[in-house]
Order: structure tokens, then C-alpha cells, then sequence
């Protein structure tokens, strides 16, 4: 079986390193989910960088300070490399959504 494609799109500023990554089928999608009142737009500006095998994308999550991640295959991967707490996933119109932030302990 082919592994899953994902784009992942790296930004840099004010000393985060920002990761947004989403199942390869999401880019472009605005995702309805009434009974939350949300709409959900996975922009190709914030998502849309390079198309690459999930699992590079979470070899290169794992240097994130804060992580942007949308869909099954994104979310499930990160929650199996240990990225993301299965409590911290949110469904939105039945898609996953997770964030997370590394903390940089400085006194």
C-alpha cells in the first residue's frame, strides 16, 4: 500500500517554527460544520507547501514549536508519533483537527 501524501508548509517568524500539514485531498476545502456554527478553510497560503509521504511530514513535525494539522491521515500520524493527545483533536464536519504548541522553558 502507497503511503499517504500530505502537503506541509514550514514558516518561520519571531522565532516559532510553524508547521501546517493536511491531508493531500483537504487543500483548498472549506469544511461546514453547522452544529458547531464553524467554518473551516484549509487555505493553500497557510497549508500549501510541499506534497510529501506523511511520514516525512511528521519527521519534520517533530521540530515544530507549533503544529497546524487537518485530516485522518495527518491527525492519526501525529497522534501515533506521540505529537498530539487523542483528547486534543477536534471534528469539524467529521474532519480532524489538532493544534499544538511546544512550550520554550526560558528563565
Amino acid at each position: 500500500m502507497d503511503e499517504p501524501l500530505v502537503y506541509m508548509k514550514i514558516s518561520e517568524t519571531q522565532g516559532e517554527k510553524v508547521i501546517a500539514i493536511c491531508d493531500q485531498e483537504l487543500l483548498g476545502l472549506k469544511i461546514v460544520d453547522k452544529e458547531l456554527n464553524i467554518l473551516f478553510y484549509v487555505s493553500e497560503h497557510f497549508y500549501g507547501g510541499e506534497l510529501v509521504p506523511v511520514s516525512y511530514a511528521m519527521s519534520k513535525a517533530k521540530e515544530a514549536t507549533i503544529l497546524n494539522l487537518v485530516g485522518e491521515n495527518t491527525v492519526n500520524a501525529a497522534i501515533k508519533e506521540g505529537l498530539v493527545h487523542p483528547d486534543a483533536v477536534i471534528r469539524i464536519a467529521g474532519v480532524p483537527h489538532a493544534q499544538a504548541v511546544r512550550m520554550k522553558m526560558g528563565y
